[in-house]
């Protein structure tokens, strides 16, 4: 098992790349089979899950689009529980199937407040896929039908996800250290 250090923090792999890619591979094969004939848009939420929507996308086999939006509520390692929204979706979503792409869903809070802007733009129908959801910090109720991963409440970092800005591009997933 190997360790990083970034900034004052020491990290320890936790999941290989070999192993998201297999989950990666395995989501977009059932989003392939469930949204068959819909031409679903895909919103990646930024900054965190650029790296696993590229990749989603890269393995889904039917017609589909890509956008981005932009919502923040971490600074350091702790979520702020305050979420702003920083950059909008500027499609047309009436009517259409829409898949919210998130790196990681702990409290549910943004996604909660991402579905309820997304609800009054009248999509047909919305789901959620995430890379990691953290099933013991849920704080409201969410219908997540695409994980990758359920994870305990620990700090990640890799694979576009970031301690204060850095480490997103480890390809693969390490764990805060207790021996910080």
């Amino acid at each position: 098992m190997s360790t990083v250090k970034i900034k004052d923090k020491t990290f320890k792999t936790s999941i290989s790349e070999e192993e998201i890619r297999k989950r990666v591979k395995q989501l977009a094969q059932r989003i392939s089979q469930d949204m068959a004939g819909k031409n679903p848009l895909l919103i990646s939420v930024l900054n965190g899950s650029f790296i696993f929507a590229a990749d989603l996308l890269r393995e889904i086999t039917i017609p589909c689009e890509i956008s981005f939006v932009k919502l923040a509520s971490y600074e350091g390692i702790l979520s702020t529980g305050k979420i702003k929204e920083i950059m909008g979706l500027n499609e047309d979503i009436s009517g259409r199937t829409v898949i919210i792409v998130e790196d990681i869903v702990d409290t549910g809070r943004t996604m909660r407040r991402m579905l309820d802007s997304l609800s009054v733009r009248r999509p047909a129908e919305v789901h959620i896929c995430t890379l990691f959801v953290k099933p013991d910090k849920l704080e409201v109720p969410l219908d997540i039908e695409y994980v990758a991963f359920s994870i305990p409440n620990d700090f990640i970092v890799g694979y576009g996800l970031d301690y204060d800005g850095q480490g997103r591009a480890l390809k693969e997933i390490y764990t805060l250290s207790d021996e910080h």
